[in-house]
């Protein structure tokens, strides 16, 4: 099939350029020396996982549980969750557990310990627990130098049915990086703060069995690993508007797009209208502290050419595009089709039921979208 015969909205996915994403990833781990745990909750697609770890375990990272448990009943034995867990989910967790060899989860709470390990003896199971670890994002995790960061580790260790896995952290403060260079800052301080916490917890002669760091902004941007054991980035297999303002990566390694029609043209005012909006695109606006005109996501033609056009306004199923200057408006008539490279892939993509993988102009496939939380 054609690209321009598919209905719009729809998500299309470029093959070729994540397999090149993918290798990119793949050997830039091997030459820093550390396990790659792809975050597939920017896809969720057992598909694109398997082009992520060709060659490599099949060892994944998780944000629901949905997900978890669809990646396991499709081989994906070694997983790690990476949501701090809450008694609502433990036993769907223990439950999990039995159907797969590994299965981590995290917390930077001490009350959550001996609940999770309640049930995890009751299901007769064991699950590995981490350190959630704070290295300046703030979001969640625990102060590496404050005394819960020795006091959580001793309980997992205590505990009858639970492993202390290691300590993980994610430094998600990388995404508000307007220069290579403060990318670079921040990647170093994820590395040390875990290098630092690992060592001081062996000293205390607790063993850290794992320091698992990363985001696709860091891993893009560090310059070594040392003391490091695992990586978990995610959107580097698509990358987007955002990675490209962030410099983690070129327009030309974007590949996830929406593709769209034109249902409204007003010369008059020079706008165009979409039949994607909210649903399709999601509202995120991306790195809108370093660029504060992104809109919604940037207007492509067919080919993937920069049509220098945003969408400046979200409804429901609406996009509104303003054509400024010498814009192309001509070439914007009602059913003109157009692909919308987006802000944020992951939540994007959570819009969307499948992917259409595309070579070219050409659909060569379809894949499911993995969705839900339960």
């Amino acid at each position: 099939m054609k690209l321009d015969a598919l209905p719009t909205p729809a998500l299309l996915l470029d093959i070729d350029r994540i397999r090149r994403n993918a290798e990119d990833m793949r050997s830039r781990a091997r030459r820093l020396g550390v396990r790659l745990r792809p975050h597939i909750k920017t896809h969720k697609s057992v598909e694109v996982a398997d082009i992520q770890l060709a060659g490599l375990p099949k060892a994944v990272t998780v944000s629901t549980l949905a997900e978890a448990r669809n990646f396991v009943a499709h081989g994906f034995r070694d997983v790690t969750y990476a949501v701090p867990i809450e008694q609502g989910k433990f036993d769907l967790a223990a439950t999990l557990a039995h159907d797969c060899d590994r299965l981590g989860v995290i917390t930077d709470d001490p009350s959550v310990v001996g609940g999770l390990n309640r049930a995890a003896r009751t299901a007769g199971t064991t699950l590995d627990v981490f350190l959630d670890v704070d290295c300046g994002y703030h979001r969640t995790g625990i102060d590496p130098r404050g005394a819960l960061a020795v006091d959580i580790p001793r309980r997992i260790h205590e505990s009858s049915h639970l492993r202390f896995g290691g300590i993980l952290t994610h430094a998600g403060h990388a995404y508000r990086c307007g220069t290579p260079e403060e990318r670079l800052a921040v990647a170093r301080e994820e590395r040390d703060v875990m290098v630092e916490l690992a060592a001081h917890l062996r000293e205390g002669c607790i063993e850290v069995p794992a320091v698992s760091i990363g985001s696709t902004p860091t891993m893009t941007a560090v310059d070594h690993l040392e003391g490091v054991d695992e990586i978990r980035p995610g959107n580097y297999i698509f990358f987007d508007a955002m990675q490209v303002r962030l410099g983690s990566c070129g327009s030309a390694q974007c590949a996830l797009s929406v593709l769209a029609a034109v249902v409204h043209r007003d010369p008059d005012r020079r706008k165009v209208v979409i039949d994607a909006g909210a649903i399709a695109l999601s509202k995120d606006q991306g790195a809108v502290d370093l660029e504060p005109t992104a809109g919604y996501g940037q207007v492509l033609d067919l080919e993937g050419a920069d049509l220098g056009i945003t969408v400046s306004s979200v409804a429901q199923e609406h996009g509104t595009c303003v054509v400024t200057g010498d814009g192309p408006l001509d070439k914007l008539p009602v059913g003109a089709r157009v692909r919308v490279l987006a802000n944020h892939s992951c939540l994007t993509a959570a819009q969307h039921s499948c992917y259409y993988v595309v070579s070219g102009q050409e659909v060569v496939e379809q894949w499911p979208i993995n969705r839900g939380w339960h």
